[in-house]
């Protein structure tokens, strides 16, 4: 992956030439997997000659955000010596190319002048705007179904690479994606609505939108959206302040699918849950499928209305938890594989074992590893990996003890911290206590003697007990697998 010398600047220099030539570079410099999975996608989408501003787009969130990290300084580096000065790039989303490629050259950009160059504000030409795009022009909102094409996909937010075919299984997610699918083949009619829950980068937002995909493909006229909370919020709000809900309601009550995404950012807004109140009634009554996310049990959601709740819990509510060892180990290797660089067990193992909150933690760590790999030139072994992760294993390392462990058990728990190394043995202290051991033991590098001595001097077989007796029940007690993984998180944010 050694880097090609950027030929000599040419006699008139244009902004495709410079796209080709980059391409040409990229394709000899990286593997053929590489190139096609992570630069073939991407399009020149204009370049404005009076600011020196190439503009990229990104098929999806995921590849911009890698496209960013890894080869932004590269393509800057090709683009600065192509046209011999300094030449600006943002990325943003969407990869239709310009249609005239005569366009391209000193394209005016105005709303493509991103502030963020994660957030694509453009609007395809002659689209009809929809949930977040009620604009102050009171533009009708999209009424029409929503098609394969690439345009009408962006239109249902989906991500066509979260598919059920990219997701890996294992123990912890195994009855959550054979319920999607499920759903995926029957929707409206099985599991309606499905609720699923669990920690943050476990796999939800990859189901539901696999669940999207699937019907997309079987009913490419299907009605679909995808929306985080937040977003929906922000469309009541400003359907709120254009006097709009007529259109905001026409909208949403006539979709076939809706997919909503971590939906405890509803709590305490009580006029966006009475507004997704009377959609979820529509849809439902109407027979199309509702599909739900949120962090925690629905139950356990502060500030959600009850008779939200209660629709929450009508239908199936399916737990995912924080992966097993083999199944991170399982997720590192094939999402290696798909970035045309693949890792042994071995290093899979040496990253799992060390970050084992999150799927998206591995992933991060993944990119970390690939980036260092193909910068630095060299092959992945375990030494590369510590080398590339040394920051942030130095940093959980340093972070967490058993003293912050103690307290926050504690605090979750709500007992006294003292009750951490008494000898007081009631089991809402026992227990609690047992909790902090396996914790301690899991997250630090103390010794079972040494974990003992900061728990009130207890011997180290006490220690061993407790350790391998919530290991064991965390494997069949979904409800203590899920607190331990919360507790965990907050030990690492």
């Amino acid at each position: 992956m050694s880097k090609l010398e950027i030929p000599p600047l040419l006699t008139h220099p244009n902004p495709l030439g410079f796209w080709d030539l980059a391409m040409e570079i990229l394709a000899k410099e990286l593997s053929p997997q590489q190139f096609k999975t992570w630069i073939q996608p991407l399009k020149l989408k204009g370049y404005d000659e009076s600011e020196r501003l190439l503009l990229i787009g990104a098929p999806n969130p995921f590849k911009l955000d890698w496209i960013k990290r890894t080869f932004s300084a590269r393509l800057h580096e090709i683009a600065s010596s192509y046209f011999d000065s300094t030449i600006n790039i943002q990325f943003t989303l969407g990869a239709d190319s310009t249609k005239d490629p005569s366009k391209v050259v000193n394209a005016v950009f105005r709303q493509e002048k991103l502030v963020d160059a994660s957030v694509d504000t453009t609007v395809p030409s002659g689209a009809a705007l929809s949930g977040g795009d009620l604009g102050a022009d009171g533009g009708e909102v999209l009424e029409i179904g929503i098609g394969s094409t690439p345009q009408d996909r962006d239109h249902s937010k989906l991500n066509p690479g979260l598919t059920f075919e990219s997701f890996v299984t294992g123990k912890a997610n195994q009855l959550a994606r054979a319920a999607s699918i499920q759903v995926a083949h029957n929707p409206g009619a099985s599991y309606n609505p499905m609720f699923l829950y669990g920690g943050v980068g476990l796999g939800k937002t990859h189901l539901i939108h696999a669940i999207g995909n699937h019907l997309l493909k079987e009913k490419p006229d299907a009605k679909i959206r995808y929306i985080h909370a937040e977003q929906y919020v922000s469309d009541v709000v400003r359907a709120y302040q254009q006097k709009a809900f007529d259109r905001f309601k026409r909208y949403y009550h006539s979709l076939d699918l809706l997919l909503i995404d971590d939906i405890q950012f509803f709590g305490g807004k009580s006029r966006t849950q009475e507004e997704f109140f009377y959609a979820f009634e529509a849809l439902i009554s109407n027979g199309a499928q509702v599909i739900i996310t949120s962090d925690t049990y629905p139950k356990e959601m502060e500030g959600i209305d009850e008779r939200l709740i209660s629709r929450f819990d009508s239908g199936l509510t399916v737990a995912i938890e924080p992966p097993e060892l083999e199944m991170r180990v399982a997720i590192l290797m094939k999402k290696a594989a798909i970035e045309g660089i693949p890792m042994s067990e071995d290093v899979a193992f040496f990253v799992a074992k060390h970050l084992r909150s999150n799927i998206r933690e591995l992933e991060g760590a993944l990119r970390k590893i690939l980036a260092y790999v193909h910068f630095h030139g060299k092959e992945v072994n375990i030494e590369v990996a510590r080398s590339a992760l040394k920051d942030l294993l130095s940093i959980q390392n340093r972070q967490i003890s058993v003293e912050s462990i103690q307290k926050t058990v504690a605090n979750f728990y709500n007992i006294k911290v003292a009750d951490m190394y008494s000898k007081k043995r009631p089991a809402n202290i026992a227990r609690p206590r047992q909790i902090a051991m396996f914790i301690a033991k899991e997250l630090t590098q103390k010794s079972l003697p040494e974990i003992g001595e900061l728990f009130g001097g207890r011997d180290h077989t006490t220690v061993l007990h407790a350790v391998r007796k919530i290991a064991e029940e965390r494997q069949h007690d979904s409800h203590l697998n899920h607190e331990l993984h919360v507790l965990e998180q907050s030990l690492k944010n």
